[in-house]
């Protein structure tokens, strides 16, 4: 492990990065089940706006709207809240993971969604389904460790399946306190993986696009509009 830590380089970065993550396309109102008036809906709201604690603290609050708390918990916050095990993580901490592309996003995340949640599901048989996702637009400013020299000597960076490397990178730059890393996407050849350890290196959330997957057969079809295919993506290459 020090031998690889002692290759890194460190690349100053301030640029805009991609988060792709499960959303609905048209929001759903979760006060009609109580009451069939909108007027009562929106008191509800309002009432939930006035109580609930706040995720975010905006730098502006003169002009802080509710809507922005929920932008910067959706793209920023809530992996740091909600910890699982990942490629840099063994589910004891938080990580946040962006790319370098929308397209890039598209092959990580069709991957975990194909081969993490379907194959793992009970009763899945193969059949049709279909999934809906939202990409935003991330602000990163860090000093971030750079391992893409290492690659060649550490193939363990991008493996497909085997992650018992880069978590213990993973575990070693949290527990020093190191923002985060840019690595080469296992899944996209030509894209870049930005794997940040600290929320405060992140800002300006914005939304990029809305997509939707659709599994048919042995491929995945990435819509930009539903029914129109942007990208086809066979599960064997995943």
């Amino acid at each position: 492990m020090n031998e690889f830590f002692s290759c890194l380089t460190v690349v100053d970065t301030h640029r805009d990065v991609c988060r792709n993550i499960v959303s609905l396309r048209e929001s759903r109102n979760l006060f009609d089940d109580l009451s069939g008036d909108p007027a009562e809906q929106a008191l509800a709201q309002q009432v939930e706006i006035a109580v609930k604690p706040l995720q975010y603290h905006s730098p502006t609050p003169v002009i802080h709207r509710p809507f922005e708390e929920a932008e910067w918990f959706n793209a920023i916050g809530w992996p740091f809240q909600h910890w699982q095990s990942s490629r840099y993580s063994d589910g004891s901490f938080g990580v946040w993971y962006g790319a370098d592309s929308v397209v890039a996003t598209v092959y990580e995340t069709a991957c975990h969604w194909y081969r993490g949640v379907l194959l793992d599901a009970e009763g899945y048989a193969g059949e049709a389904v279909a999934i809906e996702r939202r990409v935003y637009t991330v602000g990163c400013d860090a000093l971030i460790l750079d391992p893409r020299p290492c690659v060649g000597e550490f193939p363990a960076l991008v493996h497909k399946t085997d992650y018992t490397f880069t978590q213990q990178v993973g575990a070693r730059l949290r527990r020093e306190g190191h923002p985060g890393l840019v690595t080469p996407s296992a899944r996209y050849a030509e894209g870049l993986n930005y794997v940040v350890f600290n929320p405060a290196t992140l800002s300006n959330p914005r939304v990029n696009c809305l997509l939707t997957y659709r599994l048919k057969g042995e491929h995945i079809f990435v819509e930009t509009w539903p029914g129109v295919t942007w990208r086809k993506i066979a599960v064997a290459d995943l």
